[in-house]
């Protein structure tokens, strides 16, 4: 990018900024756009970066990661990491209650709309590297996946019985399935530290993950599992006005799963 065209950028990071917390969401993605059309996609690249992660989560969020958002489609990994930490920052207790699956829902929906918004592996790879390493990051993928816990056990039988000839096989064809084998794939540490997050004593051994799960809703589970309720509190919890989100010291067992 030459200078000429970064020299336009602290103005367009700060009326996009403006446009954003001024709930004009359309009106942000013109300005996108607009700059895309004039100074390339780099641009986006750069105001991405450079703007602070709320805003980046408040703007991305109002699109529910469909791919009509330009940000949704050059988002930096590192500045969608970032911005995943402040998606609970408007979260309702009454909704949380009343309504936890709607709000994870929502969660997968832009989630899952960012990482495969792409078919460049690379790309997917790194958003996956960079969102599974924080601590908000790990809480996040347990809520998607607490939406579907046989299936995510069923995954894990998968790993822990084939590795790198994983299938992704499941007696299920639930859309998170996709996403937890990415996981896998992308980050042997991510994908650990966000079962341990949803099973809290997980091990790598077959008997846990061939568990039995009843078709009753209202039936507690035969071991430890955090529901999605509890997970969406905890992460609003991690959102850095109380808690800084960085990495940090979950335990991984190291198993190699796909070396």
């Amino acid at each position: 990018m030459s200078d000429e065209n970064k020299s336009n950028l602290p103005a367009l990071s700060k009326q996009v900024t403006e446009l954003v917390l001024a709930g004009s969401l359309g009106h942000a993605e013109q300005a996108f756009a607009e700059a895309a059309d004039q100074f390339g996609d780099l641009a986006v690249v750069e105001v991405l970066s450079n703007i602070p992660p709320q805003v980046t989560a408040l703007h991305m969020a109002g699109f529910d990661g469909g791919k009509m958002s330009l940000a949704t489609l050059l988002v930096p990994p590192k500045a969608w990491a970032d911005s995943l930490a402040f998606f609970a920052a408007t979260w309702q207790d009454d909704l949380i209650e009343d309504d936890p699956e709607r709000i994870a829902e929502s969660l997968f929906a832009h989630v899952h709309g960012v990482v495969f918004s792409t078919d460049d592996e690379e790309r997917r790879s790194e958003l996956l590297q960079a969102a599974s390493a924080t601590d908000h990051g790990a809480t996040i993928f347990a809520i998607l996946f607490s939406m579907a816990p046989k299936e995510i056990l069923e995954v894990a039988g998968e790993i822990i019985s084939k590795g790198p000839y994983l299938t992704g096989q499941t007696s299920s064809d639930n859309d998170v399935v996709p996403l937890a084998i990415a996981l896998a794939q992308a980050s042997e540490d991510g994908w650990d530290r966000a079962l341990f997050e949803l099973f809290p004593e997980f091990r790598h051994s077959a008997d846990l993950a061939d568990a039995e799960f009843s078709d009753d809703p209202d039936e507690e589970p035969t071991f430890l599992q955090r529901s999605t309720k509890e997970l969406l509190y905890r992460l609003r919890k991690q959102v850095p006005s109380t808690r800084s989100a960085k990495a940090g010291s979950r335990r991984s067992v190291g198993t190699g799963i796909f070396s």
